[in-house]
């Protein structure tokens, strides 16, 4: 055990590894909270959406010099408004306005890199992300990102979980489930925004989902959900850095492939108990007989 301890050490003696172990844990805490109501409201693909949907304003940021993050927020607030107002004005269902702006803002997005020559290796940050060059200012908004995550799902908590049941009852109670639908969006847009260094937008989704999807698998109430999936997200930063250090793999795509495989290890083990205990209490009676 002590010859193994540095294999985990020995990475975050590094201050620019401890950087991204920082603000990844941040991105961790902001998508445990936000992907738990994504899995409860059946939100992915706005989630892929919106991480695609920030191609455009990325491009367009990264052509003109100004900050990648900006250009990201920019496009992912433009592309959750207009989303609602389709829903809202026009005769097209929810995932159809999604599926029609997810592709129209990939195109875009496409079109602006293919035509700035010199675009490679941007291009690729902008899909993988670029954990490693997290600096202390992207850490204070991260921790601001994180902060405001919190207190807004707080705030809307009963009116999330009143709206989740049933939206009429959420109206009849006062609760204004629109106002919660557009916070909500806003929350995913923020959580998606947020990741958006650490993973890029190719990859997003599957930090916003997978801890998620592994905490949901062994809690029943929301808070708890939240909590152990911000664990497993930082669990999954951790797992992704040390990966890409020894093993050389892109960082942001370590993570995100660390976040998808606890996913399924904890769906395999959640399987692997409730067998047990069905075997165990098949064979309770039986012992009894003898």
């Amino acid at each position: 055990m002590p010859s193994f301890l540095p294999w985990i050490t020995a990475p975050f003696g590094a201050d620019f590894v401890l950087r991204a172990l920082l603000g990844g844990a941040l991105v961790a805490v902001i998508c445990g909270v936000v992907g738990t109501w994504v899995i409860i409201r059946g939100m992915a693909f706005l989630g892929e959406a919106i991480g695609h949907g920030m191609l455009p304003g990325v491009a367009v940021a990264t052509v003109i010099g100004a900050p990648a993050v900006l250009g990201a927020a920019v496009s992912a607030i433009a592309m959750s408004a207009a989303i609602g107002a389709l829903q809202r004005r026009g005769r097209l269902t929810y995932d159809t306005s999604i599926g029609l702006l997810f592709v129209g803002m990939l195109s875009l997005g496409v079109i602006i890199v293919s035509h700035a020559r010199s675009f490679a290796t941007d291009a690729t940050t902008i899909l993988f992300g670029d954990i490693l060059a997290i600096g202390e200012g992207d850490i204070l908004l991260l921790a601001f990102a994180a902060v405001l995550t919190i207190v807004l799902a707080a705030a809307f908590h009963r009116t999330f979980v009143a709206t989740a049941f049933d939206r009429r009852i959420a109206q009849a109670l006062g609760l204004r489930p629109q106002l919660a639908q557009i916070v909500l969006t806003g929350l995913v847009t923020l959580a998606v925004v947020a990741s958006y260094q650490a993973v890029g937008s190719l990859l997003v989704v599957g930090l916003l989902l997978g801890p998620a999807v592994a905490a949901r698998a062994w809690t029943t109430r929301i808070p708890s959900t939240m909590l152990l999936a911000a664990a497993l997200g930082t669990a999954a930063v951790v797992i992704g850095l040390l990966v890409s250090w020894h093993a050389g793999t892109a960082a942001g795509a370590s993570i995100a492939g660390s976040a998808i495989l606890l996913a399924g290890l904890s769906a395999l083990l959640r399987d692997m108990t409730r067998r047990l205990r069905l075997a165990s209490s098949h064979a309770e009676p039986v012992e009894a007989l003898r």
